[in-house]
């Protein structure tokens, strides 16, 4: 898939090493074609990293997307350079009368931190609400899952006895959703929380599907029955390093963390990372462009009747 990205974005010289298709303003200005608005909201400290795995999970269909990056003006990011999210960030006040395609809500380091003592949760509400009508299907991912069970099902999180940190083996609960689509039975996912969703109560849920889960991990992919909202409590779009990041991070911390779990071969922190969840990152965000986006959102947000266009396609989609 062309990815279309601001022509210098740093993400974009490590993206073209690894010979990611990307299509800067330019180029793409001269093609005669309606390009998918995804838009994604970036809670992750290290905004660049997250930039980067994200661009290369939405590169993998022969659609051309057009991303924009979104922070939130009501909490300063101490890890990235203002300098930076000043140039290739807007704030929901300047994006709000738009309408987008589909719409990814990242993860975020603060799930120990009830929502409502969150400086930006006001916020974000503000866009979760907004994201019913302005998005065609929104993914929630790890944290960002969390929040939005929350918001939009009044599902809460649990805190676990120990963080979950490392790769699991899932399963699939269902195949009845297009979102699975040539996932195999078992298939690998990074995990790295200290927080969970009941099982249960997205199982009672008449909105929600779960379409699969692990033994260790819980619940991973949700969606409700219209596709228009998706969650992924895990983070299948980490590098092969990130894990290996954030355990020596905590190390330097003196958090005594556990060693990410089926991570390093012979569990040895001093060995190269194994990368076994790739393809399956590669499939879910080809699925959610090609079945949730492409093939229900309206051509043209302008048309009066595009939202009821969109809810019929939405309704045929799934019966």
């Amino acid at each position: 898939m062309p990815i279309k990205i601001q022509n210098d974005l740093p993400a974009r010289s490590i993206l073209e090493q690894e010979r990611i298709f990307i299509m800067d303003e330019n180029r793409a200005q001269s093609q005669d074609i309606r390009p998918l608005q995804i838009l994604i909201l970036n809670l992750m400290p290290i905004k660049e990293d997250t930039e980067v795995q994200l661009l290369r999970a939405l590169s993998n269909t022969p659609l051309q997307v057009d991303i924009t990056l979104m922070r939130m003006s009501s909490h300063n990011s101490k890890n990235t350079s203002s300098a930076h999210l000043n140039k290739f960030y807007v704030t929901f006040g300047e994006i709000c009368e738009n309408h987008y395609d589909g719409m990814i809500i990242t993860g975020a380091p603060v799930e120990m931190v009830p929502y409502e003592e969150m400086d930006y949760w006001p916020e974000l509400v503000q866009i979760m609400e907004w994201s019913k009508s302005h998005v065609t299907s929104t993914v929630h991912i790890c944290w960002g899952s969390q929040a939005g069970l929350y918001y939009h099902y009044g599902i809460n999180k649990e805190l676990l006895p120990r963080k979950i940190s490392g790769v699991y083996k899932h399963h699939l609960v269902t195949r009845e959703m297009p979102l699975t689509r040539g996932f195999d039975d078992f298939f690998k996912v990074p995990h790295s929380r200290n927080t969970t969703v009941p099982l249960e109560e997205i199982q009672n849920h008449p909105d929600l599907v779960l379409l699969a889960k692990s033994y260790e991990a819980g619940a991973y992919l949700i969606q409700n029955r219209s596709g228009s909202q998706i969650f992924v409590t895990g983070h299948p779009e980490y590098d092969r390093y990130t894990l290996d990041k954030e355990y020596r991070r905590d190390m330097a911390a003196g958090l005594d963390p556990m060693v990410p779990e089926n991570y390093y071969p012979d569990d040895d922190p001093t060995q190269k990372p194994k990368l076994t969840w790739r393809l399956h990152a590669n499939t879910l965000y080809t699925n959610w462009l090609n079945y949730y986006v492409y093939q229900v959102t309206p051509y043209d947000w302008t048309v009066p009747d595009a939202a009821k266009r969109r809810a019929e396609q939405e309704k045929a989609q799934i019966c």
